[in-house]
Parts: C-alpha cells; sequence; structure tokens
C-alpha cells in the first residue's frame, strides 16, 4: 500500500505565543492545538505530517535586535545569531513536549544544522532527515531557524522558506498556515470592522489585494501576511496541485478540519489557475 503524500502544518509564531511580550508561549493555545493534532491522526491513521512552527516572541526578538536577517558579521552580530538560534530552540521544546504528552511521536529536528544559504536562498536544508523521520513512523518539528550564509555571514530562513525548500524532495498534498486570523482579509480586521475575508487567491487576483495585505502585529522579521501569501504562490508555481490554506489556529477545531478534509470551508484558500 503507498503512504499518503504529507501534509505540511504551520503553527504561526502569533498564535502560539504573544508576540507582544517577550518568550510569553501561549500555554493552553499550544495544548489545544496538540490535541487536535493527535485527535486527526486517530481519525485518520495515514495521515503524515511535518509540523513546522514560526518563533514569535522567542527568535524574533533576538533576531530583530541583532538585525540577523540581513546579514551576520562582526562579532556582536555572531552572539545575536546563537541567542537567536538558542531562543528558537527553546519554543521548539515546548511545542515538542505539548505534542509528546498527547502521544505524538514528535521529533525535533533542528534546522540550522543543515541549513547552507547563499543571500538569503537556501541551497540545503534537513530534507532527508525529515524524509527518513516520516518513513519510520515520526512526526518531524521543525522551526524558523539561524543558518550560515556564503553572501551574508549568517541569516534567518523562516518556516515557510523550510517548507518551500523541502517540496523537491516530500511533495506535500497539502500545506496548512495557521496562525491567529482566519484566512486574508481585504483590511486588517483588527482594525476594520467592515474588513471581508477572501475565501480564494490566486495568482490572477493577488494584484487586487496587495494594498490589504501587511505586516503582521508584534514583531516579524521574516515578513508579514503580504510576504506569507507570496511565498504560498511561489510554492504552488513550483508545484501544481498543490493546496495552501491560512486560517486561525484560535477558533477550537479547525486545525483538525484542516488536516482532515482538504473542502473545508474556512480561512483562505491559495491555488493555481487550474483549481
Amino acid at each position: 500500500m503507498s503512504l499518503q503524500p504529507p501534509i505540511f502544518l504551520k503553527l504561526g509564531g502569533s498564535l502560539i505565543t504573544d508576540k507582544r511580550q517577550p518568550e510569553t508561549p501561549r500555554l493552553a493555545v499550544i495544548e489545544r492545538l496538540a490535541q487536535e493534532i493527535a485527535h486527526a491522526r486517530q481519525t485518520n491513521p495515514a495521515l503524515r505530517l511535518v509540523i513546522g512552527h514560526g518563533s514569535g516572541s522567542y527568535g524574533h526578538l533576538y533576531g530583530q535586535r541583532y538585525g540577523t536577517r540581513r546579514g551576520v558579521h562582526t562579532p556582536e552580530e555572531w552572539y545575536g545569531f546563537a541567542a537567536t538560534g538558542d531562543a528558537a530552540a527553546r519554543l521548539n521544546r515546548v511545542i515538542t513536549g505539548a505534542l509528546l504528552a498527547v502521544g505524538i511521536p514528535a521529533w525535533s529536528i533542528q534546522p540550522s544544522v543543515a541549513l547552507r544559504c547563499a543571500d538569503g536562498q537556501v541551497l540545503a536544508g534537513p530534507a532527508e532527515t525529515v524524509q527518513a523521520a516520516l518513513a519510520r513512523g515520526l512526526v518531524p518539528v521543525i522551526f524558523g531557524d539561524v543558518a550560515l550564509d556564503r553572501v551574508r555571514g549568517g541569516t534567518i530562513v523562516s518556516t515557510e522558506e523550510l517548507f518551500e525548500a523541502l517540496l523537491p524532495t516530500l511533495r506535500p498534498q497539502r500545506l496548512v498556515l495557521a496562525g491567529e486570523i482566519d484566512g486574508v482579509y481585504t483590511a486588517d480586521p483588527h482594525l476594520d470592522p467592515q474588513a471581508q475575508r477572501v475565501p480564494l487567491i490566486t495568482p490572477a487576483t493577488i494584484s487586487a489585494l496587495h494594498q490589504a495585505l501587511g505586516g503582521s502585529h508584534g514583531v516579524d522579521v521574516t515578513g508579514g501576511m503580504a510576504a506569507k501569501v507570496a511565498q504560498s504562490l511561489a510554492m504552488i508555481a513550483s508545484q501544481p496541485g498543490l493546496q495552501i490554506l491560512i486560517c486561525s489556529g484560535l477558533q477550537p477545531g479547525h486545525v483538525e478540519q484542516a488536516l482532515l478534509d482538504q473542502t473545508v470551508l474556512i480561512g483562505t484558500r491559495l491555488a493555481g489557475e487550474a483549481s
């Protein structure tokens, strides 16, 4: 029996931490999400997952302070590089521990060990290790992390950029980006009560939305919603047929539904022109 293609699930940094408070995990949210993921795996034992998460108020705090994504050259900047990686790993232990606590065979894979970049572009990553983990029935847990870069010295690679680097090897069927907000809106729903959710985005419709897409709340050194949508459409272009869903992990049950039902009517779906 052939194995199902994996699903990539990102738990956004703004979802799992309070990005306005340094190193503040949302433990109740994390525990509920772990339970939803566990229930989805029980409902569909053939489900194969690669879980990634953002750094939220952990790594982004140091990354902004030291300008790590732009480049690392001085001793102070290399200290910031190391501190950013350490902070991201601390949050990863929280997430991995919550998944293990509900019976998920979650295995933390530190991306920076394998990541190599050139001017911010990923040249090598942990694809072989992630693939081997899936083959053994594990649930790999990766995260946005620092990386050595032959041009910048060092940089930061976001979870979406990691997922993009894994596409050619793992060929996922679906990618779920779970954050605070249930999809992409015509304006910031925190500020504009008239903002409307956009149910579908394609390459043909994205230009009309550029003015609506802005940065995320709190500190985010890897870009806000506009960057995430652009990265998503780039991934779809490189792997036709890939389905991407941006949804809210704050809404109970949404992540579980997204993992089990590819037609679920929540959030914003991103697709190629033929979808």
